[in-house]
């Protein structure tokens, strides 16, 4: 057993961002449920002006992916705290299981933690080291409290068990869009906007095949609904 003051002894943790994120996605609707589901999108990550500084990544350059701890800022202050269950998307957001055998982004402590691929990590005479990556599922603006590097040897269990994930099959969606509707993106966005439309953002007990979805991407505002399995994108604003 714990001696009775254990947990008196410690006082609670203060952390600051060392950086934040820069992303096309600029709010939390359409965000890939999972990083690594779309790995097409791109992203920046801009450190504090205390971190501004090439010693602070040395040797990044030789690890092709991230582990990036960071906060679901988006999500309201409270309430949450007290949830000992939720209700994941996989499961058609209809069935309960407990908050730490989920990945659901309401946590007593609001942090979140993804795996993204380093593209790059470039020298900004305003920024300092900037690390672009892609596949990541942060909104942009998203606080990330520490970074560090994944490693195969002891971060890879490709055999693993994955609970009620590997009950649940999931399909990305088909996508279709008006063929003129491309050219107001790069090659690049556009693929990673109909690869997140794919993983289908709504949630999951939205059906309604006449509603009409709006969601903000790379400065533009992206209109779609689905219907038996098919996204069309009706407008860009």
């Amino acid at each position: 057993m714990y001696p009775p003051n254990i947990f008196s002894n410690f006082a609670a943790m203060n952390i600051e961002p060392v950086a934040f994120f820069q992303s096309p996605l600029k709010s939390k609707f359409g965000i890939p449920r999972q990083s690594g589901l779309v790995a097409e999108l791109q992203g920046r990550i801009v450190f504090t002006p205390e971190y501004r500084h090439e010693e602070a990544v040395r040797g990044l350059n030789g690890f092709d992916y991230l582990w990036i701890i960071w906060e679901f800022s988006a999500n309201k202050v409270g309430g949450h705290k007290s949830s000992l269950t939720v209700r994941p998307p996989r499961l058609g957001g209809n069935e309960r299981v407990g908050v730490f055998a989920s990945r659901s982004p309401f946590r007593p402590n609001s942090l979140g933690l993804s795996c993204v691929r380093i593209e790059s990590v470039e020298m900004s005479a305003k920024e300092g080291p900037v690390i672009c990556v892609r596949g990541a599922d942060l909104m942009d603006g998203t606080p990330i409290y520490d970074i560090k590097p994944y490693v195969p040897y002891a971060d890879a269990h490709p055999n693993a068990r994955s609970g009620f994930v590997d009950e649940c099959e999931w399909n990305p969606l088909e996508v279709i869009a008006d063929g003129t509707m491309e050219s107001l993106f790069t090659a690049d966005e556009w693929k990673a906007l109909k690869n997140v439309l794919a993983q289908d953002p709504r949630p999951r007990y939205h059906d309604d095949p006449l509603r009409v979805y709006g969601m903000p991407f790379a400065n533009h505002d992206v209109k779609f609904r689905v219907v038996d399995g098919v996204v069309t994108i009706v407008e860009i604003l």
